[in-house]
């Protein structure tokens, strides 16, 4: 069997993303936004394993190789990544449940490629949430959210403006601040410097924190996942301190956001290694 996340996060082979693993653990996920399968299937392997293929690393299910959707080789291009994905498959039941593989899903997507984007239309789908941003909509009202939003929103703003040299503000109007071109040209440009496989991720981020600015700062490390998540959701906790809250919903959205947030920084990071070792890795 292949060891937990937690004990190879303590091996060091993902070094300091280990605080992005147990989020990943956290909680079951549902988000069906991007490449996935049935929601469950009856679970047809014993073991899990990781070997070198020609155009990376692969995962067996006892001694057939997984496939994508679409019938490719599921192939991916870091040693860590194929630990973490293979971790995923080996933590499965009884019933595997796909809506908890957001690993798999990623990969499937980036291999599969069903909506044939190429690294251009990923880096303009990013950048259309900087027009949206939730940490650049301001309310008028009530003081207290007023208030809540100066303090917690603004640090993160005033950090993105000083990382990229750039002016982003913020505004009460419903059409939102007016994000100057060239702002959009230096984002442009850093999202250019990532791969295919990371811009995946990073655009998984965002759809849920629906925010760049938020996303940014968990890539570059400036935020955990925690704080990045409640500042997502911090008009949502002011109403839920003023008015009260279903425990057991609110307690399973937070984890599920957590979750799955976790997992895209997880994906980002791991897709910006690479490994060259061509030796079967993990055995039963």
């Amino acid at each position: 069997m292949l060891p937990s996340l937690r004990a190879i996060a303590a091996r060091g082979i993902f070094a300091s993303s280990a605080p992005l693993i147990r989020a990943v653990q956290a909680a079951p996920h549902t988000h069906k936004r991007f490449y996935a399968g049935a929601a469950e299937r009856k679970k047809f392997y014993e073991n899990v394993s990781i070997s070198h293929g020609e155009g990376g690393f692969e995962i067996n299910l006892d001694r057939k190789k997984l496939k994508t959707p679409h019938g490719k080789v599921f192939t991916v291009p870091s040693e860590a990544l194929a630990v973490a994905v293979a971790t995923e498959w080996d933590c499965q039941r009884d019933v595997i449940k796909f809506y908890t593989m957001h690993l798999t899903t990623l990969c499937n997507t980036a291999l599969d490629n069903p909506t044939l984007r190429n690294k251009e239309q990923l880096i303009k789908a990013a950048l259309k949430f900087l027009e949206t941003d939730t940490v650049c909509y301001r309310v008028e009202e009530p003081p207290g959210l007023v208030e809540l939003q100066k303090n917690e929103w603004d640090p993160a703003i005033e950090w993105a403006e000083k990382r990229y040299n750039v002016v982003i503000g913020s505004s009460t109007s419903i059409e939102g601040p007016i994000i100057p071109t060239e702002t959009k040209d230096v984002f442009s440009s850093h999202l250019a410097s990532y791969n295919s496989w990371a811009l995946l991720g990073i655009e998984f981020i965002i759809s849920q924190l629906k925010s760049l600015i938020l996303t940014m700062g968990l890539i570059e490390r400036h935020l955990p996942v925690e704080r990045a998540v409640l500042l997502s959701r911090l008009e949502e906790e002011y109403q839920i301190q003023q008015w009260g809250n279903v425990e057991w919903a609110h307690d399973f959205d937070l984890q599920d956001l957590s979750s799955r947030t976790a997992a895209g920084t997880l994906f980002v990071h791991l897709c910006s290694e690479s490994s060259t070792k061509k030796h079967k890795l993990l055995q039963d």
